[in-house]
């Protein structure tokens, strides 16, 4: 059983495909990084990452090209910059 679970989310990986970055384009969203190392983080333009990589680039694939400009390291996670929806946690005292 556990051979047929594994082909079976195998071929779903397969059948997946990351969102590239001409999609973001047309939507006009940015890309989301984020430092695993120290936790800076930013959202990139569009236009720019297009021209260099062109539209079909994968947007996870993005992270492994990026540097760090708060502390260096080439640890950098990338998905796309989806529109926040606000505060999901507090992180300060509770002021009620």
């Amino acid at each position: 059983m556990a051979g047929f679970k594994r082909r079976a989310l195998e071929e779903e990986d397969r059948s997946r495909k990351a969102i590239g970055l001409g999609e973001l384009a047309a939507e006009g969203i940015g890309v989301f990084c984020w430092c695993n190392r120290c936790g800076h983080n930013a959202t990139l333009g569009i236009e720019r990452l297009v021209q260099e990589l062109g539209p079909g680039f994968p947007v996870p694939e993005l992270g492994g090209r990026l540097r760090c400009s708060g502390c260096g390291a080439k640890d950098v996670a990338t998905r796309p910059g989806w529109p926040s929806v606000g505060p999901v946690a507090r992180h300060g005292p509770d002021r009620s």
